[in-house]
């Protein structure tokens, strides 16, 4: 995701808290710069709005009618929020959303959603146009199963257009040019699967799966066209708030493609991030900005849950003070957007 942030830590109550990937719609033919960052909680009932161009950026809390969510999205074009609820067991939308940001309304109504019950256990979505990537988490309510959703936007709401059960347990996603990223969850490892919307419903297996070096567990993951780069997230151990991790992949497309399924990308094609002073212990998901260089990333351990954003790395490994620092109880997903 992307840009400048402040350099305070703000503590979130009631009146404000704050997925994969930054975007770069339009603003339906404005001319005026926006960067925008969203993000989503799995305990608080809220999602967070904040403008990184205003003169002193302030985190805005919205409640929905989901207290759990994992994953979250901003559809410009529809003004309206998109997250996965795992509340509800459905995607929801929220409409409407400048139109409220102007009034001091500190809820947002539903106005659509998908059927209920389609997945349990959501982790993360990725939009590609009018199409919502769902991840499904293997869980005992869902017989440990591994699934992706496709649904298509439609004027009233969802279309549930296929489903894809995966071979191993997911996490973050990230589609690019119709070709899906996919965390390996428990696992250093990523797999992507080509052209996935051609694909039939049912078991899919991925074309390309690889290691990245040095790392435990991925979680967050989000890639820039512009600049070729991958960001991928590592929450180390579970229970530890010390040594989660960031790892930067430059020149992707040709470090990627020079891997051999079931090889691994090596150290030395890596920039990380990683120590005490980075407040990274189970970093979930990431974003980047890549006109500042900037990456944000939602850390849920410490602290209870925190928006982090750190410096582009310039060397192959250092333990990164954090640019800005703020509580955020619960977050697990962010989606930043520039125009």
């Amino acid at each position: 995701m992307k840009k400048n942030l402040f350099l305070t830590v703000l503590s979130f109550g009631i009146l404000g808290f704050v997925s994969c990937t930054s975007d770069d719609d339009s603003n339906g033919g404005s001319s005026t710069p926006q960067l925008e960052l969203f993000a989503s909680s799995n305990t608080s009932g809220t999602i967070t709005y904040t403008d990184l161009l205003a003169s002193m950026p302030t985190a805005r809390a919205f409640t929905t009618g989901s207290v759990d969510a994992d994953g979250i999205y901003f559809d410009d074009d529809r003004d309206e929020v998109i997250i996965a609820s795992r509340t509800n067991n459905r995607l929801e939308v929220y409409g409407n959303f400048r139109n409220t940001l102007l009034t001091p309304v500190t809820s947002l109504m539903m106005t659509a959603s998908s059927t209920t019950g389609d997945f349990t256990n959501a982790r993360e979505i990725a939009v590609d146009g009018s199409r919502v990537v769902v991840v499904q988490d293997q869980a005992e309510i869902n017989g440990n199963v591994n699934k992706l959703f496709v649904y298509q936007r439609t004027s009233t709401g969802f279309t549930l257009e296929k489903t894809f059960t995966i071979g191993f347990k997911l996490w973050g996603i990230d589609i690019e040019d119709g070709n899906l990223y996919a965390i390996v969850d428990l696992t250093g490892d990523i797999a992507v699967f080509n052209s996935v919307f051609s694909k039939p419903t049912g078991a899919l297996s991925p074309d390309k799966r690889v290691n990245i070096e040095g790392l435990t567990r991925t979680h967050g993951i989000t890639y820039s066209d512009d600049d070729n780069t991958m960001i991928l997230t590592d929450v180390g151990l579970a229970t530890s708030a010390t040594d989660g991790g960031i790892v930067v992949i430059e020149n992707f497309n040709s470090v990627f493609s020079s891997t051999a399924s079931g090889g691994t990308i090596s150290l030395s094609n890596q920039k990380r991030i990683y120590g005490p002073n980075s407040l990274l212990g189970n970093p979930v998901d990431v974003s980047y900005d890549d006109e500042t260089n900037k990456i944000y990333v939602a850390e849920r351990l410490n602290g209870g849950g925190q928006v982090l954003s750190f410096a582009y790395p310039t060397t192959a490994q250092a333990d990164a003070t954090p640019l800005t620092a703020r509580l955020e109880p619960g977050v697990t997903g962010i989606y930043l957007r520039r125009d």
